[in-house]
């Protein structure tokens, strides 16, 4: 396929579009509360009314509001519904000739949807993630387009520094820098590598753009390719998400089919082939080096850097690593320009994030907002706050971040300033607490995941993790003494500084953060103990006398 076909396939698309669309969420949380039945029934009253040659029934990725699935929306009118059954699809298809609608409407200008700016998920909710053609149509691979057409691999590199953008799997390290280190290598061989084994509690953002727009992600990895001079590529993936799994299958096969993927993509120089990687589970594979390890099919657990994977990646060679949220910008920052891409966020936080709303918050789900919102804005307005009472902390980064209270709401989204207050932006989870959480027991939650799944390389994390463990097992349970806060803030900067990876250098996130905010709630629960102690001393005096 050359460019102008490309131009030709997405005209034929656009002009085929009925005069309405219902949209139905086809994504797994949607499909968990059974969205398919739904979608069989929007089809069948289509059908039955005779509307084929009006009305067209798509199913779309995440349409952002989870917890209210199943989720439907209808074009051009605008109304979106929730909670859908079977019985009030056919109403929805009703009520294009007139009939009243039985389904719950969604009010689309909320905060929750009003306040979000679509990069990332400019598609998500809206086309089919599983035909080409609808991504196409869509602009989609126009960026690759215009990339080997009209820019010089250098160019490439040139537009994503210029844009600020930073990775988005928790670092935050400058992409076009990353990009530039690989691409000035003398190397003959190199990878493009795309990290999508998302596993921190609370988070799915990664998982939903690889189900809700998997073509987004291959171009990006094309782009990522043409610019540092790579003709392989992989895509790691935990196999807990089949359903990315099995739309990224099909997405390779079809770009392939249209020669998207392949020899001579788009008439020019660059080959590229990419394979799919499937994840064990472990989140150790998470980071950069571990992972790679496991693509070359040995055990996934860390190295020491220097050299980093830019100067020594897969089998020895320079290779790119960007997680899924990375690569799916790069094709609306070749598009929009880097400049209108640097014009959202902050000085130093450049674009959006996409966010998991996840914990004791009304509204749960997927948002994407500019750098630089403040939580407060997110949990209160977008999130709805909590059911009953009020939010008591929001967890930032999963078990790689921190606690911040409520009276830390005002604080920007953006990496500095997570930094600054103690947690970081990670991949993008955000779980919201009420009064009713204890911090004890969560940071005792974070350090048991992060236990469980340290790969036992080094013996700070190996060891250090299962002390702390027991320490806040200890206190939870209302046995701890008063020297266990300074032992185990000891114990946290121990770990923090002598860990081989992030994983043990960033596990004492939350007990730092939680002992720095909610330190009255470690010494209520010593309180307890001692109050315990003179309680059964006093029995025994009694019981002597």
């Amino acid at each position: 396929m050359d460019p102008s076909e490309l131009q030709e396939l997405a005209a034929r698309e656009r002009a085929a579009q009925p005069k309405i669309v219902i949209r139905t969420c086809m994504s797994t949380a949607c499909l968990a509360v059974d969205s398919e039945p739904v979608k069989a029934a929007l089809d069948a009253a289509v059908e039955e009314t005779g509307l084929k040659d009006r009305v067209k029934v798509v199913g779309v990725g995440c349409l952002g509001l989870c917890g209210k699935g199943p989720l439907v929306a209808v074009d051009p009118t605008g109304e979106l519904y929730q909670h859908v059954t079977p019985e009030q699809a056919r109403s929805i298809v009703s009520s294009v000739a007139g009939g009243p609608v039985t389904a719950e409407r969604l009010d689309p200008t909320s905060p929750f949807f009003s306040k979000q700016v679509a990069v990332v998920r400019e598609n998500s909710g809206m086309i089919d993630p599983e035909r080409i053609e609808a991504y196409i149509a869509a602009d989609g691979y126009v960026a690759l387009t215009t990339a080997l057409r009209d820019m010089s691999p250098s160019d490439v590199v040139d537009a994503i520094t210029a844009s600020g953008l930073r990775g988005r799997g928790g670092a935050g390290f400058p992409t076009g820098l990353k990009w530039a280190m690989v691409a000035k290598s003398p190397s003959d061989r190199k990878f493009v590598v795309c990290n999508g084994d998302e596993g921190d509690p609370g988070a799915f953002m990664d998982r939903s753009i690889l189900e809700s727009d998997p073509h987004r992600v291959l171009e990006g990895m094309a782009i990522a390719a043409y610019a540092v001079g790579a003709s392989q590529g992989f895509i790691y993936v935990r196999g807990e998400y089949p359903l990315a799994i099995t739309r990224l299958k099909k997405a390779i096969q079809q770009a392939k089919r249209l020669g998207l993927l392949g020899a001579q993509i788009l008439d020019s120089s660059l080959d590229l082939r990419i394979d799919l990687r499937i994840g064990a589970g472990a989140f150790v594979c998470g980071e950069e080096t571990g992972l790679l390890a496991s693509i070359e099919g040995r055990r996934g657990t860390p190295r020491a850097r220097p050299p980093f994977p830019a100067e020594r990646g897969l089998w020895g060679f320079p290779t790119v690593i960007n997680n899924v949220e990375t690569l799916a910008n790069i094709p609306t920052i070749l598009r929009k320009g880097p400049e209108w891409f640097a014009s959202i966020g902050t000085e130093r936080s450049k674009g959006t994030k996409v966010f998991a709303l996840a914990g004791k918050i009304l509204n749960t789900g997927l948002i994407e907002v500019p750098m630089g919102m403040p939580l407060r804005t997110i949990v209160e307005e977008m999130g709805g706050g909590v059911a009953v009472g009020k939010a008591k902390a929001v967890q930032t980064g999963g078990p790689s971040g921190g606690c911040i209270p409520a009276a830390l709401f005002d604080t920007p989204v953006d990496f500095e300033a997570l930094a600054q207050v103690g947690s970081m932006m990670g991949s993008g989870g955000l779980v919201v607490m009420d009064e009713a959480d204890n911090m004890v027991d969560v940071a005792r939650f974070f350090m048991e995941f992060c236990t469980e799944e340290s790969c036992g390389k080094c013996v700070p994390c190996r060891a250090g993790t299962v002390q702390m463990l027991r320490m806040l097992t200890r206190i939870a349970d209302g046995e701890g003494h008063e020297e266990d806060l300074e032992t185990l803030e000891s114990l946290c900067t121990m770990v923090k500084s002598a860990s081989l990876c992030g994983l043990g250098q960033s596990a004492p996130n939350p007990v730092l953060s939680t002992l720095r905010y909610f330190r009255h709630e470690y010494e209520e629960a010593l309180r307890r103990r001692r109050s315990s102690h003179e309680e059964s001393g006093d029995k025994a005096g009694d019981s002597a006398g």
